[in-house]
């Protein structure tokens, strides 16, 4: 059985080109990541204990991802 020695390398629909991979992320880069989940969290727990509105939770993780730039932000919720 000659399948069973195959390597995938890349699955890829028809079509379409493969995502562009990005460069590591550099100390600095993942230093902001952190930083932003660490307000992050402290923000949701304040919203949890109703402290704050889903209004103002809003505005401050839009204030967070300005402040840290997280380099994952495109993919955190």
């Amino acid at each position: 059985m000659a399948d069973e020695n195959r390597v995938v390398t890349m699955i890829t629909e028809p079509g379409l080109s493969p995502a562009p991979i990005k460069s590591r992320m550099t100390e600095e880069q993942l230093k902001g990541d952190y930083k932003y989940c660490m307000a992050q969290k402290l923000v949701k727990a304040m919203l949890e204990k109703g402290l704050i509105s889903v209004d103002e939770f809003n505005k401050i993780t839009e204030k967070n991802r300005k402040t840290f730039s997280p380099y994952l932000a495109e993919i955190m919720s």
